[in-house]
């Protein structure tokens, strides 16, 4: 895993099994994302292949993959669901297809499958113990991906994709032709700042879920939470502005964020 990830800071304080398992957990989503988003031709050739790469690393097989060979040893000792996996694969392949959601249900699917199905599976890796860990999960991905819809407005209009639903375009006033030329006119802003709050009640919704007896286990998780939300504070301190430069933390600050939230957990 390269350090520039927004994830890195995160896995550190993971005792060394656990954090060697969620990097295989991470490469192996990671390389699934990348067949639809880098591939030039054979995307669903590409799906296809991952599906069986799994089904390898669940039926004891030999995994063709790197990826697939150093997660396979983690699927038993963790009891690593197989079907979180099938969504994450699910939600990619959404990608082939859709370029526009209608509404936001229509959204929110996409999110767990490509997001909260992640953290279905990091939370067995964390050993949770509460059934709260799961709302926990499936509400704090929400609001990961969410943040990232937002962060990569601009990236995504490059790939002809928009995830923020349709309906929100309508109801404020917003065209696909004002997002695509990337000025922060009124309905531009007014969208973003939409989206914002949406993004803010899933990290509230993913508080008040997080059960009390797995804290310390979710550590890794709540650092994750405290970068991401700081990205989000960031999109707002700058007026809702994504266009004219990436938002993004500096390693250094995403290293302070960390260490507060490990030593002063909020």
């Amino acid at each position: 895993m390269a350090r520039k990830t927004t994830f890195y800071y995160s896995f550190l304080v993971l005792p060394s099994d656990q954090r060697r398992a969620i990097i295989a957990v991470w490469d192996f989503c990671r390389a699934v994302d990348d067949a639809v988003d880098e591939a030039v031709s054979g995307r669903r050739e590409a799906i296809a292949f991952w599906r069986g790469e799994l089904a390898r690393c669940y039926d004891s097989s030999a995994p063709d993959t790197p990826e697939g060979r150093r997660l396979q040893p983690f699927v038993a000792p963790f009891d690593l669901p197989r079907q979180a996996f099938e969504d994450v694969i699910d939600g990619v392949a959404m990608d082939l297809d859709c370029t526009r959601y209608e509404t936001f249900d229509d959204l929110l699917e996409y999110c767990r499958r490509v997001a909260s199905a992640v953290g279905l599976i990091c939370i067995r890796i964390f050993r949770c113990r509460s059934h709260g860990a799961a709302a926990y999960a499936l509400n704090l991905g929400v609001a990961l991906q969410l943040t990232n819809i937002i962060r990569d407005v601009k990236d995504d209009l490059d790939r002809d994709r928009i995830y923020f639903p349709l309906e929100d375009l309508r109801a404020l006033g917003c065209t696909e032709a004002d997002l695509s030329a990337g000025v922060m006119s009124g309905p531009v802003r007014a969208l973003l700042e939409f989206e914002c709050r949406r993004a803010r009640e899933f990290y509230q919704k993913a508080i008040a879920a997080r059960p009390d007896e797995d804290r310390g286990r979710l550590a890794a998780a709540e650092i994750m939470r405290a970068v991401y939300f700081a990205t989000l504070q960031r999109v707002e301190a700058r007026g809702y502005d994504v266009f004219s430069g990436r938002v993004r933390l500096r390693r250094p600050e995403q290293a302070m964020i960390a260490l507060k939230q490990w030593l002063f957990p909020s």
